[in-house]
Formats: C-alpha cells, structure tokens, sequence
C-alpha cells in the first residue's frame, strides 16, 4: 500500500472523490491478482458444472420420491 500524504488524506477525509486516484489504485490491485492458467479455469469450470449438475439431480429424484411417496398415502 503506497504512502498517503497530508493533503490526500485531508481531501479523503473532506470526502473528495478522485477519479485518477481510483484507477490508478484499481489498476495496482488488479496487477496483485493472480490469474488461472486455461487449463485450470477449465478443470474447475468442469468440476463446478459436474457438481451442480449430481446436486439437481439429488434434489430431482428426492423430489419424485416424495411425490411418490405422497400418492401412496393420500
């Protein structure tokens, strides 16, 4: 985090706005980012995809069981 003068944190705590100021403090925080590879994004996109896919699953066929369960009894 860069050090903040006196007068940027007078204008910060006036409640000034500097539009250069956040971009130019958005465009430091995005360099700390650290990206996946494409194999990556893909291997886990896959395994989020499979995952709610076994889960509405799940919830489908407990669903009919329940239906069915309820046509038994009334």
């Amino acid at each position: 985090m860069a050090k903040k003068d006196s007068a940027e944190i007078q204008s910060e705590s006036q409640g000034q706005f500097k539009v250069l100021t956040f971009l130019q403090e958005t465009k430091e925080e995005l360099d700390k980012v650290v990206w996946p590879s494409r194999q990556q994004l893909i291997s886990e996109s896959a395994a989020v995809i499979l995952m709610v896919s076994l889960s509405a699953l799940l919830i489908y066929l407990v669903d009919q069981l329940f239906s069915w369960a309820a046509t038994q009894v009334f």
